[in-house]
């Protein structure tokens, strides 16, 4: 009994040898001459924005006595009506770090605000009290902890422009350092140091006695 063979036609030898050769001089090339090629399909960073333009300049007359720095923990939760959290809800667990500037305002004081005795030895200062400034959040150390997102809501995000906006949890975490910095004595110790800074100024300048009252 005769067994025939099949055998592989001449131009599909070639094409394999011609694979197999390939192969090697990839393998090669990788391991000796190229060992980061790895890198090859890599993504880069260009960095293509236009110039920065001045838009105004304001002169500053506050003097910035004091800064806090506030950390909070925001936890923000969006239900649908009528819809489970799985298929219709967000909620964002946020880490939002902070400062808040207390600061005194010394361009606004009239005339009267300013007394000094004929000698220039004594002065009396009334400076309105210390005002806080905005709430700027700090990018480097704010963060999403976790997002929970239904199913709508991930659908959502493939079409929308801006997936995963962390603008609500932002402006939420700007509103409760604003408040915690209300309830803090960050204007109280601004107070403090202005008066300090004031009556090394004028004790340099040769007055001996200095007074400084806050009010409206």
């Amino acid at each position: 009994m005769t067994t025939s063979i099949k055998r592989m036609p001449g131009w599909a030898k070639v094409v394999c040898a011609f694979v197999l050769v390939l192969v090697v001089l990839f393998a090669g090339l990788r391991l000796a001459v190229l060992p980061g090629l790895r890198d090859l399909f890599g993504t880069e960073s260009h960095d293509r924005s236009g110039p920065t333009l001045l838009k105004s300049i304001q002169d500053m007359s506050r003097y910035d006595a004091a800064s806090g720095n506030f950390q909070v923990v925001v936890d923000l939760e969006k239900d649908a009506k009528y819809l489970p959290d799985a298929i219709r809800g967000t909620r964002t667990l946020y880490v939002g770090a902070g400062t808040v500037d207390a600061y005194v305002d010394l361009g606004h004081l009239a005339k009267e605000d300013v007394k000094v005795n004929d000698d220039r030895t004594s002065a009396t200062l009334h400076l309105p009290h210390a005002a806080l400034g905005k709430a700027a959040l700090d990018p480097d150390h704010s963060y999403a902890v976790s997002k929970q997102r239904g199913l709508l809501d991930r659908l959502g995000d493939v079409f929308s422009g801006n997936p995963n906006n962390e603008q609500a949890v932002q402006k939420l975490a700007v509103k409760h350092i604003s408040d915690a910095a209300k309830d803090s004595e960050l204007t109280s110790r601004a107070e403090k140091n202005t008066t300090g800074m004031l009556e090394g100024l004028l004790r340099s300048l040769g007055f001996e006695e200095v007074k400084i009252t806050y009010g409206s």
